[in-house]
């Protein structure tokens, strides 16, 4: 999403809306399976050597569930501030959250994947449902034991000592 600088009219606000395709971030982090083009709409206004833009992005990101890892889709809203500045004055090395401008282009499509990148969440879950059907319940050398349903088996190497135990209680008993 370009701007000519020439566009921005000293305290008039320019209004913008567009689905932008960012899908390279899936490259940038690997808990992004996929996003689809997200909608990025605001205004930018010009004041002096300064454009501030204030925008919102909405969109899906397909995220894996963190205990089945089927995909799971994540709807975000993100409202953003970017301020960027025209000024030859202006170091990048300042601390200020202020952005220079190089040339007679202005782009913010790198902002908005910033913005993006900082809405992944830690972990997402699917549905109760889809979690039940894509779960793993056993698999070469284990078995999912819930305690429900678990029937009270005995290791057959443990049988004798079974025994053993019935025995000593039937002598306590019998005392």
């Amino acid at each position: 999403m370009k701007f000519p600088l020439q566009k921005f009219k000293e305290g008039e606000p320019l209004n913008f809306e567009d689905h932008v395709d960012i899908s390279e971030i899936v490259e940038m982090n690997n808990d992004i399976r996929r996003i689809e083009p997200v909608l990025v709409k605001g205004e930018a206004l010009r004041r002096g050597n300064e454009i501030t833009f204030r925008f919102t992005v909405d969109g899906t990101m397909i995220l894996p569930c963190a205990r089945t890892l089927v995909d799971v889709d994540y709807s975000f809203h993100i409202d953003a501030l970017e301020v960027f500045s025209t000024s030859s004055y202006y170091q990048e090395e300042d601390e200020s959250e202020i952005h220079p401008v190089h040339g007679e282009m202005l782009d913010l499509t790198p902002f908005i994947k910033e913005n993006v990148l900082l809405e992944v969440p830690f972990r997402v879950f699917s549905d109760e449902q889809t979690m039940k059907e894509n779960a793993l319940t056993e698999g070469e050398g284990w078995e999912l034991s819930t305690g429900n349903n678990q029937e009270k088996k005995v290791d057959p190497r443990l049988e004798k000592l079974k025994t053993l135990l019935q025995d000593e209680e039937k002598e306590n008993r019998s005392r």
